[in-house]
């Protein structure tokens, strides 16, 4: 992605949405916006960002796809595929099919890199049943995540916070943003279905920072 854009650029991009299963849009077209000095709690208000600084902060490591993802405490062990944009400028997102798999957006840094490192992935998938972030809401400060890597490295993370928000309010420099370590999101639908058209109001969005990577 480009460093910088105009603003009637940054504009349109903040007005599109990306959709996590039929009828539940999610995380908003990223742009390049400053990161927000603080990450989110799970109510929303800003919580305290986690420690920086050079001493306390993993080495990031050599660009490598994630092929899998695993969150051991919420029962996550699936494959990621890529994903791009679609011809609308929306972020594409998972199938809609049985046994689909998280996605990574390439738009963003690879995990284990300095930045945000965005990975998607449906809650519910219409006649198929639960998604592979079902459970994302019940993620805890300090729980693990780690994202293996097509070089054969990984790159484990510690969930800093949990945010459920109205997709009317979504974050998006906060997910998309400039930060200055390597750092995870990971967006899903969530809160109540919309009475309408059976969707899902609300985002789950985890911020995790780098723990451990390597071989």
């Amino acid at each position: 992605m480009r460093a910088h854009r105009t603003a009637a650029a940054l504009a349109a991009l903040a007005a599109l949405t990306v959709s996590l299963t039929a009828g539940c849009g999610a995380a908003q077209q990223p742009d390049t916006g400053p990161s927000p000095a603080t990450t989110m709690s799970q109510s929303g208000s800003p919580a305290a960002p986690p420690a920086a600084g050079a001493a306390s902060s993993p080495t990031p490591i050599a660009r490598s796809v994630p092929v899998r993802l695993q969150i051991p405490s919420i029962g996550v062990d699936t494959p990621v595929i890529q994903l791009g944009l679609a011809a609308d400028g929306s972020v594409q997102v998972p199938p809609i099919a049985a046994n689909s798999p998280a996605g990574w957006y390439r738009g963003s840094v690879t995990p284990g890199q300095i930045g945000a490192s965005v990975i998607l992935a449906h809650v519910t998938v219409g006649r198929y049943g639960d998604g592979v972030f079902l459970h994302l809401s019940r993620l805890k400060q300090g729980d693990r995540i780690v994202a293996l890597l097509q070089d054969g490295a990984s790159a484990a993370y510690t969930v800093d916070s949990v945010q459920t928000v109205a997709k009317t309010q979504f974050p998006t420099n906060a997910v998309y943003g400039t930060v200055d370590r390597p750092v995870l999101r990971l967006i899903t639908c969530g809160g109540p279905r919309d009475s309408g058209g059976g969707g899902y109001l609300d985002n789950v969005v985890v911020y995790a920072s780098l723990a451990t990577a390597g071989q």
